[in-house]
């Protein structure tokens, strides 16, 4: 198995840096990876210090440092040791000035101003919150995205993950027995999305669930044949509705979430 110490350097939060770091190494197997995360590096103090670790532990550098003169003595210190630095946003920076004929301002965290995007996602998390699991029904009409699914079929962190994209989110446990509210089928602003999975997935999640609860696992929540019929029954309700549906089964939440916001974009270019 291949070692690597990563390095991740940056002059504000690094959370940029991590997203991207995560995205490559997932194309990578039987990698073991030590990271060493340096956020909020301003001065030549706190850059020492990092060279100093960097030193000790050779690896791959990758930063955000918008500040030249510390970013040149980064280079040049990794240079000397004979270390790969890179600056993880230099061509898309490049491109951007390229294309708009201005350069860049260098200011570091600026993608973090409390803007008008920044409050409207604290707003779309707030709803997001208040509509879980079926609540607050009347007022479904001010979502983006109303997302419906039988029980454990990742409605909740999706609708999370959604809200922290800026999107208000309502989600809704389909009940065998019992009908969803009626305005469910009236709505017009919101995307109604329907969330199904596998039944064997949804078993092996139930019982899990059920286990971790301290619960008994012999129930007709994870009865095979009853879970089937739930999820046959919410895909026969998504068909008669025309309403999208997102097969959850092999998709991560951000999967998940990133094709609900691709049927969003189609719906708004088609308007």
């Amino acid at each position: 198995m291949a070692r690597l110490h990563l390095h991740m350097l940056s002059d504000s939060t690094g959370e940029t840096l991590e997203h991207l770091a995560a995205a490559a190494l997932a194309q990578f197997d039987d990698v073991e990876t030590l990271k060493h995360f340096w956020p909020m590096v301003r001065s030549e103090r706190h850059l020492a210090r990092v060279l100093t670790e960097i030193q000790q532990n050779p690896g791959l550098v990758l930063f955000t440092l918008v500040n030249q003169e510390l970013r040149g003595k980064l280079e040049a210190a990794c240079h000397s040791l004979g270390l790969p630095a890179v600056g993880a946003l230099d061509s898309v920076t490049a491109a951007l000035q390229d294309m708009l004929g201005q350069r860049a301002e260098g200011r570091p965290g600026r993608q973090h101003v409390l803007d008008e995007a920044y409050f409207a996602r604290v707003d779309a998390i707030q709803y997001t919150i208040a509509h879980d699991d079926g609540v607050g029904a009347d007022n479904w009409e001010e979502a983006d995205i109303v997302l419906a699914g039988v029980s454990r079929t990742s409605k909740t962190p999706t609708s999370i993950y959604l809200a922290n994209r800026g999107y208000k989110t309502a989600n809704i446990p389909l009940v065998p027995g019992v009908a969803p509210p009626d305005n469910l089928f009236t709505l017009k602003h919101p995307l109604v999305v329907g969330l199904v999975t596998s039944a064997e997935r949804l078993v092996a999640v139930r019982r899990n669930r059920l286990l971790s609860m301290g619960q008994t696992a012999d129930t007709d929540y994870v009865d095979a044949e009853r879970v089937a019929n739930e999820i046959a029954h919410a895909r026969r309700m998504f068909a008669d509705n025309g309403w999208p549906m997102i097969d959850m089964t092999r998709r991560s939440i951000e999967e998940g979430a990133a094709a609900i916001i691709g049927l969003l974009s189609e719906r708004e270019a088609a308007a």
